[in-house]
């Protein structure tokens, strides 16, 4: 049996927020931008690394956010 603590630590690509385009058509950098500067209101600071003054944005987090986001709006209807 595995636990948090002796499991593999999940695997994640940190993607500079300017580099985005590069790897992913959606969303636009206007867009990740303002998801970005509201991340501490809209639930997205999970999905952002700070470092410096660097905004790297971690693959894996962001498209589980979008999932739950999905999921949400969903029930909302």
């Amino acid at each position: 049996m595995t636990t948090p603590e002796t499991s593999a630590p999940r695997k994640t690509r940190l993607i500079p927020l300017t580099d985005w385009p590069k790897h992913h058509p959606w969303p636009p950098l206007g867009g990740l931008r303002h998801l970005a500067f509201n991340r501490h209101s809209n639930g997205f600071s999970r999905c952002v690394r700070k470092i410096g003054r660097r905004l790297l944005i971690d693959e894996a987090e962001f498209f589980a956010w979008v999932a739950e986001q999905d999921r949400a709006s969903a029930d909302a209807d």
